[in-house]
């Protein structure tokens, strides 16, 4: 499968930006996910790379093949990028079985591919199903209800995946009559040499125009394909259809119209369909949505299982973080059309970049605290925080805030210099939707009265601290006092809201012990994990320890 690269794509409307100037490289096999609030250009990302939607700037490169660039005013449309895009709506014809949605796309196909021996393959299946005559029985056995029926329709699906033949092998293989032998091993191998002869005939067909055929059935000449433009034969459209079926556990249900199947079966479904004409990406817009939480849950399984064996490259749509987080090998994290953060899963928790990715990861959100202090000459930062408590950040690595801060203040100027200079290019417009630093939000018992009123403005000697729930922790010996204002208990863990002064942290807990309203309580903040953010920028400055004073 290909790699797919963004280069300074920009999507707008007017003087709105859905998209502004993002540039990604979405490696070959991986599972991206574009994650963000509803409205922030996830979808719109998505849609440009599949042919949906027109970028204004930028280029798209799928594999070695530039599918859009405007500068050259190139722009493959979307049926030509051999791309499958699975819809939030599943969008199943009513009128169609299973088998018939599945195989609907395929039945269109008529491009250049290589050319195949239908007759050759069926009958080459046939051979190598024949030489496990034992197993056809076994297989065709199986079928049978208790008083010994057979369930013809059975029997076939059970053959289509134990030797991944068609259904029209199936059927062939089954008419021999092998499951009704005593000795099946004996009588399979009587018929094979039948079915050899007829393959060699077939061959010799091709030797005389100087073609041969491989282990595919494909025609070959001079150690090539013979490639030219067909549709799908009935054969290979079957083998597609089953194969795809096979992936998603859903062989049982090909007769069946969507009406008569649930909607976690629909949705797999769509999903074969999807795959059946073997796109070289898989584009997913918010697929399992529609499904209740349970159902969705099992999908996720689904869906892994499904990159590991289809090798195919995902990339995915959701507002949910928690999917994002279990699904992805890396994460696009995107915020008012602009690129925030594009990392592995874990990563983009334990040093999100900004203070909206950090807000946005994590359930329960992370705990904003802000802070006021100065580096000491140890490099440590002494801080005062949640009231008059005395704090010392340590940080992970060495770091110079002087320097940090003069580098923060580079790239501000770099990228105000560039808004001027992109702004003064003909044509060029004034982005309506501002960028601004997210405003974070620090909890309290009651809200304060100036709450409402505009933000100070930050010093170099304010800081925020994010510190994940997970990372406070109650003990008898703890450093910080609190009272219990509100606790959430869910059998294997708890989460509390602590009352520390006027405000609140949220904390949780692992265990299945009750918490009551009102108590009071100790608590650490415990982790080499701590963040500590820029509120001028909303950029993360580095991660460490607090050590209460």
């Amino acid at each position: 499968m290909p790699e797919i690269r963004l280069e300074h794509i920009t999507k707008r409307w007017g003087k709105f930006f859905g998209v502004d100037d993002i540039s990604l490289n979405i490696p070959d096999n991986s599972f991206i996910t574009l994650l963000g609030p509803s409205g922030c250009g996830k979808t719109t990302l998505l849609r440009m790379i599949a042919g949906l939607e027109t970028p204004t700037e930028g280029r798209i490169v799928i594999g070695d093949k530039v599918v859009f660039d405007s500068n050259a005013g190139i722009n493959i449309p979307a049926n030509k990028r051999k791309v499958g895009f699975l819809f939030q709506n599943y969008a199943l014809w009513p009128n169609m079985t299973v088998y018939e949605n599945i195989s609907f796309g395929l039945k269109n196909i008529n491009e250049e591919m290589p050319l195949l021996d239908a007759e050759a393959k069926q009958t080459s299946d046939i051979i190598r199903a024949l030489k496990s005559g034992n197993d056809i029985k076994t297989v065709i056995d199986d079928c049978r209800d208790k008083n010994g029926k057979l369930d013809e329709n059975k029997a076939y699906i059970k053959l289509i995946d134990f030797f991944t033949i068609s259904i029209y092998t199936a059927k062939e293989i089954f008419k021999l009559k092998i499951h009704e032998s005593k000795d099946p091993a004996k009588t399979a191998s009587s018929l094979i040499s039948g079915y050899e002869a007829k393959l060699s005939e077939l061959k010799k067909k091709h030797s005389a125009d100087g073609r041969f055929l491989n282990e595919k059935m494909q025609v070959m000449k001079k150690d090539k394909p013979v490639i030219t433009k067909r549709k799908l034969t009935k054969e290979e459209i079957d083998l597609r259809v089953r194969a795809c079926s096979r992936i998603v556990k859903i062989g049982m249900f090909m007769d069946r119209y969507p009406a008569e199947l649930s909607g976690g079966q629909q949705q797999r479904v769509a999903i074969a369909r999807t795959l059946a004409p073997e796109p070289q990406v898989l584009f997913m817009d918010e697929p399992l949505s529609n499904l209740d939480a349970k159902l969705r849950l099992e999908m996720r399984y689904e869906l892994q299982r499904l990159h590991v064996e289809t090798g195919s490259t995902f990339v995915y749509v959701t507002h949910d973080q928690m999917e994002a987080m279990t699904l992805a090998t890396k994460i696009c994290l995107v915020n008012n059309g602009v690129l925030q953060q594009y990392d592995a899963p874990l990563k983009v928790y334990n040093q999100p970049s900004n203070l909206f990715v950090a807000d946005f990861v994590g359930n329960p959100s992370m705990n904003f605290v802000d802070a006021n202090g100065s580096q000491d000459a140890d490099g440590s930062i002494l801080l005062t925080a949640l009231g008059n408590h005395r704090l010392r950040f340590v940080p992970n690595e060495r770091i110079s805030l002087k320097e940090w801060r003069s580098a923060r203040d580079k790239e501000i100027q770099d990228k105000k210099d560039k808004e001027i200079k992109r702004l003064s290019k003909k044509g060029a417009v004034e982005k309506t939707n501002k960028d601004e630093v997210f405003k974070y939000h620090v909890q309290y018992a009651e809200e304060p009265e100036d709450s409402f009123n505009d933000d100070p403005v930050p010093t170099d000697q304010d800081f925020v601290l994010g510190i994940r729930p997970e990372n406070i922790t109650l003990s008898s010996d703890g450093n910080i006092s609190s009272k219990i204002y509100g606790a959430m208990p869910t059998g294997m863990e708890s989460t509390l809201k602590l009352k520390v002064g006027v405000f609140l942290l949220t904390s949780v807990v692992f265990g299945n012990s009750i918490y009551r309203i009102g108590e009071t309580v100790k608590c650490n903040i415990s982790s080499n994990s701590i963040l500590l953010f820029d509120p001028k920028s909303g950029k993360l400055i580095t991660s460490g320890k607090l050590e209460i004073l």
